[in-house]
């Protein structure tokens, strides 16, 4: 599926439309992953508005890199990388990567991770289980996952990781 699209990095301004995506995808994505409450929770968007005001004014994330996805003019992905937490070897983790289902398989995905992470870098990752679509699509994307798991509010992750080949 093709559209025309842009990736930017995030603004200040930015985000209400970046939570709002965030809850969205969330829901598209979640749904029977995560508990209903936590999902159809009203304060839901305020906490995610709350979180990406930080992402982006806090100076303690100030080595994040954040990034949106628009089509005409609307909000259709979002992306955030920084240090990593578990892996120093590995020196950028992805912390968000959320695009619309509606946009799946058009390229925004792919724009929005090479916009937070270079293409050749190293870097890691957690992804749901189950969550087929997302781990295809970090796979084609150099990332494998190492046999680490974890298991947070319920939701099991693995951990992908994307290494430098040598030359």
């Amino acid at each position: 599926m093709a559209i025309n699209f842009d990736v930017r990095r995030a603004e200040p301004a930015d985000a209400l439309d970046m939570a709002k995506v965030h809850v969205d995808t969330w829901r598209e994505t979640y749904r029977g992953l995560m508990s209903d409450s936590e999902l159809n929770d009203p304060g839901l968007l305020e906490w995610r508005e709350k979180f990406w005001t930080a992402a982006l004014t806090d100076p303690r994330y100030e080595k994040n890199n954040v990034a949106v996805a628009l089509h005409e003019d609307r909000f259709i992905g979002i992306a955030m990388s920084g240090p990593s937490s578990d892996l120093p070897e590995e020196p950028q983790e992805l912390y968000v990567l959320y695009a619309y289902a509606s946009t799946h398989g058009s390229g925004v995905g792919a724009a929005l991770l090479n916009a937070v992470i270079s293409p050749s870098a190293p870097a890691v990752l957690w992804v749901a289980d189950p969550n087929p679509r997302a781990q295809a699509f970090y796979r084609k994307n150099g990332f494998i996952a190492d046999g680490a798991v974890k298991v947070d509010d319920g939701v099991s992750d693995i951990r992908m990781v994307r290494t430098l080949q040598a030359n």
